[in-house]
């Protein structure tokens, strides 16, 4: 390898760990629901740092096909950064725009997980219904906290694998946020379906606050 960068198997191992852990220390599942979300996020975490730290297999397929016409694809820590070697990126690689989204995206993620975990836990402690905070805007503010640390991830450091879990992820996160709600609805019954009715499932409304206000008199 071009700089070393890559066989550090103790690096993808350590890297997986690391942030498995942190995102069990923000979302804190209970259900088998939350335990597949949470395995979901773990593959994902797997195969991205496999590649960061493994074996470039991602730039070794573009290399082949794209390096005479992009020279910055190489095997080095720095050309697996794809956005950038895709614009022609010099400078460092850390400091690019994709790389400085990348960190707003990941931790904007950990800290709506974060959030929704206290209001959902709040509210299960008094046996209410889950609708205030991140809650009063979509119906699952964690899973969409976990879908923008993957898409972060992808920011920073795009792979093939992770770009094919990706569509793969959110088909998977849809279908258990759709079984959790078959669940909340047997029982909370009317709450829940007036609440789904005004509340998005995962992509909040531009102006929230519009469905509250009072029309107007017609003249």
């Amino acid at each position: 390898m071009a700089d070393g960068a890559y066989g550090l198997w103790p690096l993808v191992i350590l890297n997986t760990l690391l942030f498995t852990v942190f995102g069990l220390s923000f979302f804190h599942p209970r259900t088998k629901r939350d335990w597949r979300a949470m395995s979901a996020y773990t593959a994902f975490l797997v195969a991205l740092f496999t590649e960061m730290y493994g074996v470039p297999l991602t730039v070794y397929v573009l290399g082949s096909w794209l390096g005479s016409r992009y020279p910055l694809l190489r095997d080095t820590h720095a050309g697996g950064h794809l956005w950038n070697d895709l614009i022609g990126w010099t400078g460092d690689p850390h400091l690019s725009p994709f790389h400085l989204a990348s960190y707003l995206a990941i931790g904007g993620g950990f800290w709506l997980i974060a959030v929704g975990w206290r209001h959902l836990h709040t509210a299960a402690q008094s046996d209410r219904l889950a609708t205030t905070g991140p809650y009063a805007y979509v119906r699952h503010p964690q899973y969409d906290g976990f879908l923008m640390v993957m898409v972060g991830f992808l920011l920073q450091w795009p792979t093939l694998p992770t770009l094919i879990m990706f569509p793969i992820l959110v088909y998977v996160y849809a279908r258990l946020a759709r079984s959790e709600e078959r669940s909340v609805a047997r029982w909370f019954g009317a709450e829940w379906t007036e609440y789904a009715q005004r509340t998005p499932a995962f992509i909040p409304r531009l102006h929230p606050l519009t469905r509250n206000r009072p029309k107007l008199p017609s003249v």
